[in-house]
This record gives structure tokens, C-alpha cells and sequence, in this order.
């Protein structure tokens, strides 16, 4: 018996998820020392100074397990966030806090909407336990929650929000988020992924934690974004405590490692690292902005780290040329945008080298 044989058939239709190409690689494969990654909207000035203290502190313990109940972390989650420690869940980042909604709630048939486009992780994960993915396209390239309030059926399972949404950086109100929760059957989970809460500025934005009380709500956060640990991989869920019960039954002893749970819990505490990332992200998307209407192109308003562009060329002809010149950003073809490029804001060295290369790059292109 060959090994097709053996396969379980909800696998077959997942596309393996291709990250953002590491500058180590870019540097291997096309001989360029100077590299800049601009692709995974990761935090470019790095984590905090006190979280890379307390996990140096704890190198000495490696031989030892994590704490399986990542206990001190919770704890001073709870603290910042104002909840209760058995209303979190920590994961291995915010993509195992998803995978858990998965395997504790979804069943083949279930169906769960999404918005298109939107994070792909949501896709796995129904895919995995064999549950049929509805996606729902607005008129714009956000959340059209009155289209994706009248897909529900009999058959819904649960809606993943992205807010604000992966790879647009567009957003939703609490108003028009109260609308919709207000249409939404009992039955049906709600996962309103937050992970760029912290870069949002604007006072209608909602915050998903005020919703804890439905128990059909989680709220996904991460450490791999402001706060610059997306190495250390910790995301977390905030829900009513019979939610978070269930997820725990399926989650793994050691999901989190020691020394992202001991970074993460000292990051919380630096406050002036938090407001300096926020700074640097808000002066980067001015320029990065600028810059794109001087060369004439079309973006999102973005309210996360990122900009979602528009090219007059082939995304992926744009990435490769941007890449030999040492640049790695995120052509959004995998999002099923042919014709736009995803780009973190970095630093204001960063920035420039980014918009000067695409400069080049559509003049090279045009020719």
C-alpha cells in the first residue's frame, strides 16, 4: 500500500503556508550582503531590552520544561489586561491559539467564515479538521461584516475577524462590530483576531476584551508584533472561562517555551519600548505613504505596521526584482491579489532604501 492511501483527505486541499523569505536566504541564493526584510511585519528596532534581559536570565535553566501553565505569564497578563488568569490561553504564537479553536470546536461539515482577503492561518485550520471555508468578499478590501453576517447557515460554525485585517490594514468600528454581533446566532463562535491592537490610533476602534462577557468571543493578542518577539513565538486568546476550559483540553504540555513566556512577561512592563515602537511606526507610515503618492501609486490606509500597495505590474515580477536588490517584501498574490504588494514599515533607514529600490524597480519594469 502506497502512502496517498493512508492520507487523511481534509489535508489534501491545504496549501502549505509560505513565510515571508528569511534575509539569511536572500543573502545565500543571490550573493548580497546588504539585506533589509520587510515582509512579516515584524518589528524592526527588535523587542524590548528588558525582555531579551529576562530570557538571557533563564539560558542557564534550558535543560528544564516550561511551566505548562505558563503561570507567572497569565498572571501578568491578567494584571495589564484586567481579566482573570482562567480566562487566557497562551499559545505558541496566535496561528496555535487558532489551531486549538479548531480542534476543540470544528467539525467536517461545519462550515467558518472568513473574509477575502484575509490571514490564511484561518483557512488551515478549518481545512484541518475537515470543515468547509466560506470566504466573503466586500466591496472594498476590509471586512464587509453585513455580507459576511447574511452567509451564516444552519451549518456556521464559527467567524474568524481580523481586525485590523491581514494583508489590508483596514479596520472595523465598535459600532459596526455591535451590528454585527447583534445579528449573529448564539451557536456561533466569533474570533476577533486583534494582533495589531496596539497600532491602532483611532478612538472608534473596539476593544475586543470588552466583549469577554460573550461567551462566544475570543480575542487573539501577540507578542510577535509591537513587542518584538515574533522569534519567541507567544500569541494569547482572551475569552469567558468555559471557552478558554475547553481549549486547554487540546492544547499541549509545553506549548510555550521558557524563555518567550519569561520575555513576553517582562515586556509587559516596558511601557517606553511600547510607545517608541508606536513612535517609529507612526513616522514610517508618513513616509512610506509619501513616498508611494510621489511614484503614483495607490494604497490602503493602513492601521496596523504594514501598507498594502497597488502595482502597475505583476506582483510577483516586482518581488523578484525588489529581492535582487536586497529587499524582501510580501507580493499578496498568496492573498489573491495579483496586482498588490504588502510592506512593513521599518526603520527610517529602512523606509528609504524600500521606496528608492521600488523607484527603481517600475522604471526597470516599464522599459
Amino acid at each position: 500500500m502506497t502512502i496517498d492511501k493512508l492520507i487523511r483527505r481534509e489535508i489534501l486541499g491545504i496549501t502549505p503556508y509560505i513565510p515571508g523569505k528569511p534575509i539569511e536566504e536572500v543573502q545565500r541564493e543571490l550573493g548580497i550582503e546588504e539585506v533589509i526584510k520587510l515582509a512579516s511585519n515584524e518589528n524592526p528596532i527588535g523587542p524590548s531590552p528588558q525582555a531579551l534581559k529576562a530570557a538571557a536570565e533563564t539560558l542557564t535553566e534550558a535543560h528544564l520544561y516550561p511551566d505548562g501553565s505558563n503561570y507567572q505569564l497569565k498572571k501578568a497578563l491578567a494584571v495589564h489586561l484586567g481579566v482573570e488568569p482562567e480566562e487566557i490561553i497562551v499559545g505558541n504564537g496566535c496561528d496555535e491559539v487558532i489551531k486549538l479553536v479548531a480542534e476543540a470546536f470544528f467539525h467536517p461539515g461545519d462550515e467558518v467564515i472568513v473574509a477575502d482577503p484575509t490571514f490564511g492561518e484561518y483557512a488551515y485550520a478549518t481545512q484541518l479538521m475537515g470543515a468547509q471555508l466560506v470566504k466573503v468578499k466586500g466591496e472594498g478590501l476590509g471586512h464587509d461584516l453585513n455580507k459576511m453576517a447574511a452567509a451564516v447557515t444552519t451549518r456556521t460554525k464559527a467567524i474568524f475577524l481580523c481586525n485590523p485585517n491581514n494583508p489590508t490594514g483596514t479596520m472595523n468600528t465598535r459600532a459596526e462590530l455591535d451590528a454585527f454581533l447583534a445579528q449573529i446566532p448564539r451557536q456561533v463562535l466569533v474570533i476577533l483576531d486583534q494582533a495589531y491592537f496596539e497600532y491602532v490610533e483611532d478612538p472608534a476602534y473596539p476593544n475586543g476584551l470588552d466583549y469577554k462577557g460573550d461567551g462566544r468571543v475570543l480575542t487573539l493578542r501577540t507578542f510577535s508584533k509591537i513587542y518584538g518577539l515574533a522569534g519567541f513565538r507567544v500569541g494569547y486568546g482572551v475569552g469567558d472561562r468555559a471557552l478558554i476550559a475547553y481549549l486547554n483540553r487540546v492544547r499541549e504540555p509545553f506549548n510555550v517555551n521558557r524563555l518567550g513566556q519569561l520575555a513576553a512577561t517582562a515586556a509587559l512592563t516596558d511601557q517606553e519600548h511600547l510607545a517608541h515602537s508606536l513612535e517609529v511606526n507612526r513616522q514610517g507610515k508618513k513616509e512610506i505613504e509619501q513616498g508611494l503618492s510621489a511614484l503614483g501609486l495607490n494604497f490602503t490606509p493602513s492601521h496596523a505596521n504594514f501598507i498594502l500597495l497597488a502595482t502597475p505590474f505583476p506582483a510577483s515580477a516586482v518581488f523578484q526584482v525588489l529581492l535582487r536588490k536586497g529587499v524582501i517584501i510580501r507580493s499578496a498574490d498568496i492573498f489573491g491579489l495579483p496586482r498588490h504588494l504588502r510592506v512593513t514599515i521599518g526603520t527610517a533607514a529602512q523606509n528609504q532604501k524600500f521606496l528608492a529600490a521600488l523607484a527603481e524597480v517600475l522604471e526597470e519594469l516599464k522599459e
